[in-house]
């Protein structure tokens, strides 16, 4: 693919015009709110996760706060460790959990 050079103000101007367009695009939005609508389901089951200082319940991760973010790490048979997009993922989620 070939691209056109163009000066730094040009290529500002390009770009602008392109969020203001993807700005105006209510789909992804409107997606976004349906998702954030479906309805819940209740967990019903004492879920108990082995955890670095000792067994916790689902309900004891929560630890008084509305939502809960689980990572799932999957490996091959074999595989020593995680790829490190999950890795530098994941390191960043614990630099925000206080929030």
């Amino acid at each position: 693919m070939q691209h056109e050079i163009v000066s730094r103000e040009a290529w500002r101007a390009a770009r602008e015009a392109l969020v203001a367009r993807k700005s105006l695009h209510p789909r992804g939005d409107a997606l976004s709110a349906e998702q954030r609508a479906l309805p819940w389901v209740e967990i019903e089951k004492t879920y108990v996760l082995p955890e670095r200082l000792g067994p916790r319940t689902l309900s004891d991760l929560f630890d008084g706060r509305s939502q809960l973010f689980v990572k799932l790490f999957m490996l091959d048979p074999g595989q020593k460790q995680q790829c490190t997009g999950c890795s530098l993922e994941v390191d960043h989620v614990r630099a925000c959990s206080s929030t």
